[in-house]
């Protein structure tokens, strides 16, 4: 499990770290472009912190979601493997 976290931490630090990974799309940059007064950048740095939002929730969910079935499945196993050895040994008696 560290694993799975350690490579998740490094794939997020990763994609929150990239320069590319904070553009802007043509729609929104000229939403921004238009907008801009006296050399201020407010409004876009406002807009890539929201499209960042939005786009890294999903994944976050999806890797929640598949964590949570993981250790169910891992429950579920080994609950499993205690009824099959109890068995067998009912059955070496």
């Amino acid at each position: 499990m560290k694993k799975f976290l350690t490579i998740f931490g490094l794939i997020v630090l990763f994609v929150m770290n990239s320069a590319g990974a904070f553009a802007q799309c043509a729609m929104c940059r000229g939403s921004v472009e238009s907008s801009m007064g006296n050399g201020r950048n407010n409004v876009g740095v406002g807009l890539n912190t929201g499209i960042m939002f939005l786009f890294v929730i999903p994944y976050i969910l999806v890797a929640v979601i598949g964590y949570l079935w993981y250790r169910n499945s891992k429950k579920a196993q080994a609950e499993r493997q205690f009824v099959a050895a109890r068995v067998r040994s009912a059955y070496d008696n």
